[in-house]
């Protein structure tokens, strides 16, 4: 096997797929990258059995065909040390791999191809094709608000509803719950729902491009692939039952404010400097045209700060996690923004004034 390639043009397909690898692993194959060049094509997988991603890139220069595996973070550190615009040559003799850029000669050592496992997927359900922006943009707008390490661990990744027209995103950590959705083009009979791992979802959402560029969606009983031309992405899904999210969904809440996203996102920022550190509350007291943050610490420190805002009810003291409001404030991209509340025991809905598609639930905290 040999072949030779620009930096530039391996360095990000490279990057991807090293990602998916983890370091520390049992099976010291887990730990490097295959390689397969046929023809004028390249590829390179990268699994840690949950998850796989296959970069494809198309070689200008004659190539020898083979297959070897290689320690996929000493190829990309050296790939990423070596000059701008320099060509990599990469030449299989025997077990060892060089690597030529430059000046530069790096020898590694490889394992077999044949030992390199796939990941296993089942037979297919459904598949549809999805601009990738849009799905991008609903994995943006959801994948913060996915539990960390849960003891529930079907909320340690994103659920993903596919039902008549339209694919939904939704994540919760049991405090917080963030979703969205979008119209795709097909006509989805019998609803679908799967979860997709936390993993998984971080590396689809690097993967994907801010462009209108179809991804082909496949869903399966028990794995997930969305293949974007260059790179194919597969990932087990989390055998689970998501709680019910339309039950988390405040509805009747009658106290609406209506504020701008950006001011109140300084004045909750400016306020949390002297929250708890370990609990991060801070108190919303609305009344007629005002609201008024506050927050304290257990130093006796205080912070407090009144903002005009759009808002004609009754007076309310409510306090939340400053964090999960600034998270939502932060993915929200419109001007205005409005939290629709109901008593200071209740979830807060938040949202974008004009638009509909995400909206975000925010549990309240006693303080």
């Amino acid at each position: 096997m040999k072949f030779t390639i620009s930096r530039e043009a391996l360095l990000k397909p490279l990057q991807l797929v090293a990602g998916v690898v983890e370091r520390r692993q049992t099976l010291p194959v887990l730990s490097n990258i295959l390689i397969v060049v046929e023809g004028h094509q390249l590829s390179m997988t990268g699994t840690d059995l949950e998850v796989e991603m296959v970069a494809r890139i198309e070689l200008e220069q004659e190539a020898e065909s083979g297959s070897i595996t290689v320690p996929a973070k000493k190829l990309m550190d050296i790939c990423k040390s070596l000059p701008d615009h320099v060509d990599i040559e990469l030449t299989l003799t025997g077990q060892k791999v060089t690597i030529k850029g430059g000046r530069s000669r790096f020898t590694l050592a490889t394992l077999p191809a044949a030992e390199f496992p796939n990941v296993e997927d089942g037979p297919e359900n459904l598949e549809i094709g999805i601009p990738q922006d849009k799905l991008r943009h609903l994995i943006e707008r959801t994948s913060f608000a996915m539990a960390q390490q849960d003891v529930r661990y079907y909320l340690n990744g994103m659920l993903l509803e596919l039902e008549g027209t339209r694919l939904r995103t939704v994540a919760t950590d049991g405090h917080r719950l963030a979703t969205s959705i979008c119209d795709v083009e097909a006509q989805i009979d019998q609803k679908q729902q799967v979860i997709v791992p936390r993993k998984g979802i971080l590396e689809l959402g690097r993967l994907l491009e801010d462009s209108d560029k179809e991804a082909r969606l496949v869903v399966g009983s028990s794995h997930i692939r969305v293949n974007t031309g260059t790179f194919i992405f597969t990932s087990k899904l989390v055998d689970g039952k998501f709680p019910d999210y339309e039950r988390v969904i405040p509805r009747g809440g009658d106290k609406l404010l209506i504020a701008d996203r950006q001011e109140l996102r300084s004045v909750l920022s400016r306020i949390a400097i002297l929250s708890n550190e370990k609990y991060r509350g801070v108190r919303l007291a609305l009344s007629d045209g005002y609201l008024q943050v506050t927050a304290n610490n257990p130093e006796q420190e205080e912070a407090e700060e009144t903002l005009a805002v759009d808002y004609a009810g009754p007076s309310l003291e409510i306090g939340f996690n400053v964090n999960y409001l600034l998270d939502a404030l932060q993915i929200l991209p419109e001007q205005m923004v409005k939290l629709t509340m109901q008593d200071p025991n209740s979830s807060a809905l938040v949202e974008a004034v004009e638009a509909t598609d995400s909206l975000y639930v925010i549990m309240p905290m006693r303080m």
